[in-house]
């Protein structure tokens, strides 16, 4: 008997990365997961796909309803379709704010917004939404990107104080610099890919990236009943980022 025996989730950016690993986990532990992204996850996987563009609204409707009907409702929400970017305040023109908070905000927004009448049928609803470590800490060149998390940050907070007497939990996982696809492209342009991964490892306390299966870890719980009395919470996974301060070790 897996701990999510007989509950549906869903998981947006499902496809790849964090998503992937956390449509995994949730289905190895008894979910029936389907996933919502503009690409299918790996054939190996068999997890249930639907095509869902989180810019769009009706795609988002369409989706969220086709799962409700095949699965036969939803409990769980994973919101963890999201975008990257770079730069200072100067250096993203308005349409890419817009393109980012577009994915990052108000994709959780409209996902949210079509799951809560499934949710609100569940005897056991809970929404996790993937935040940033960039949300509670100043990261330089983050300027657009820790804009959209932080406000995802208080979106978990406002929601999870309007739904709670639902029964519907919201919480939110903050990673740090995690393992990734999108990280993996950023290093793949660096001029040095070796020495910018060194530089990311060495800001983390821990001195190595987090892994996409342990953020997915994170969600797991969130999204259980193990976690039934925690709701309106951020849960950093972020090997010590935000919160620590270690002095420099002895050359």
């Amino acid at each position: 008997m897996g701990e999510l025996d007989g509950l549906v989730a869903v998981v947006t950016g499902g496809s790849s990365g964090i998503g992937l690993a956390t449509a995994r986990l949730l289905r190895d532990r008894g979910a029936r997961v389907a996933v919502l992204d503009l690409s299918s996850p790996p054939d190996e996987d068999a997890l249930s796909f639907v095509v869902a563009d989180v810019s769009d609204d009706a795609s988002v409707r369409a989706a969220v309803a086709a799962v409700a009907g095949d699965l036969g409702g939803i409990d769980i929400v994973v919101n963890n379709a999201g975008i990257g970017a770079q730069g200072t305040v100067e250096d993203n023109d308005d349409d890419e704010w817009r393109r980012v908070l577009e994915v990052n905000l108000l994709g959780m927004v409209r996902v949210s917004r079509a799951a809560l009448p499934h949710l609100r049928r569940s005897a056991h609803a809970a929404v996790v939404n993937v935040c940033s470590v960039v949300a509670t800490a100043g990261v330089p060149n983050r300027a657009l990107y820790s804009a959209s998390k932080g406000a995802v940050l208080s979106l978990t907070l406002a929601m999870a104080a309007d739904h709670v007497r639902e029964g519907i939990r919201v919480n939110c996982v903050n990673p740090g610099t995690a393992d990734t696809p999108w990280i993996e492209r950023l290093l793949a342009a660096a001029p040095s890919p070796a020495a910018e991964r060194a530089a990311l490892e060495a800001r983390q306390p821990q001195g190595r990236l987090v892994s996409a299966e342990e953020i997915a870890a994170a969600i797991a719980y969130l999204a259980s009943p193990s976690a039934g009395s925690t709701t309106g919470t951020s849960l950093a996974v972020d090997g010590g980022m935000q919160g620590l301060r270690l002095r420099p070790l002895p050359s």
